[in-house]
């Protein structure tokens, strides 16, 4: 058996990329397979099989590579766990397997989990547009599926609600919460704080959705959750506050499982883990004014804030003071 591929994990075995062309490389000969990725995979398909060629979860690779690199790091964790959801469903799959009703299929399996669905479409667009554009199909077959339409988000959780939350959690869930909760960040900017980013006057951030920075001013609540994520390991040292037994960061799919779970343990229902944020945000505003919950949220604007302030007054109005005459 050889050796595994530490880099072009994407293609098929045996084909390398040299010299600005593709190669099958076995048994010491070298045959060209082409110059482009989509020649190469139809010329790999007629010697061994066309659906090893185009086998989705290869071809999904090539596009997220591509396209990850252009978008914000929360969003580049959306799109890897719909890809991983698409690598699951299709995994039997090649590219020119899959039909429209696949598609509408998947929409009607994941109607609980719309915003997921709506990603899972983004990226399953892009990967069979590149299909088509390097020849492997010839229709997208995504062509006709609409995305779920959303109603903006109004839950506010409860103190009540996100202690029952908290008491089905585990140790590291609790940390997570609070340090969300605490600092009014999303979700992915808490899961990647480094111990660089803790300084003598707060927790340091760089957004990974809009790039604004910040520092959350240390208060002695957040010393003290920080102080707990430190000892939750022992002594085990990493890049990240927040990291796995392995060390390795926390990975944003198995946090949400957890929340899941404590959420159902606890009874509570239609809540999400960006929830935190809203609820975060909203009380800021309640004790500071909605100024000081921009500030937080790192919003150039107060109106993009107020789409996470759930305490929105009702206006009181005044009519006409009598009868026309």
């Amino acid at each position: 058996m050889g050796r595994p591929r530490k880099k072009d994990k994407h293609l098929p075995p045996c084909v390398h990329y040299r010299h600005g062309a593709y190669y099958l490389i076995k048994e010491g000969k070298w045959k060209r397979l082409g110059t482009d990725l989509g020649t190469a995979l139809a010329e790999y398909a007629g010697l061994f099989g066309r659906k090893s060629a185009t086998y989705f979860g290869r071809v999904s690779t090539v596009v997220l590579r591509a396209i990850t690199t252009q978008i914000s790091s929360g969003s580049h964790a959306q799109y890897m766990s719909a890809a991983k959801k698409l690598n699951h469903v299709f995994s039997e799959f090649s590219v020119e397997q899959i039909r429209p009703s696949h598609v509408k299929r998947l929409k009607r399996e994941m109607i609980d989990n719309p915003g997921g669905f709506n990603t899972c479409l983004t990226v399953l667009r892009q990967v069979m547009e590149y299909a088509v554009d390097e020849e492997l199909i010839e229709f997208n077959p995504c062509i006709g599926t609409k995305p779920y339409r959303q109603a903006k988000r109004k839950r506010l959780i409860t103190p009540q609600e996100y202690d029952a939350i908290y008491a089905h959690a585990t140790p590291q869930l609790q940390v997570i919460m609070d340090l969300l909760y605490l600092t009014g960040q999303r979700v992915m900017d808490v899961l990647t704080i480094k111990h660089a980013d803790l300084r003598d006057d707060g927790i340091y951030f760089k957004q990974g959705k809009t790039e604004a920075r910040l520092v959350v001013a240390w208060t002695p609540e957040l010393r003290s959750v920080v102080n707990r994520a430190k000892s939750m390991h022992g002594n085990l040292r990493a890049l990240t506050l927040l990291h796995a037994r392995t060390g390795k960061p926390l990975d944003y799919d198995t946090t949400l499982d957890q929340w899941i779970r404590a959420a159902k343990g606890a009874g509570v229902e239609d809540v999400q883990l960006r929830d935190l944020r809203a609820m975060s945000l909203t009380r800021v505003k309640q004790e500071r004014g909605e100024q000081a919950a921009q500030a937080v949220a790192g919003h150039t604007t107060v109106q993009m804030t107020r789409t996470y302030l759930r305490d929105k007054e009702v206006p009181t109005v005044q009519g006409p003071t009598g009868r026309k005459k």
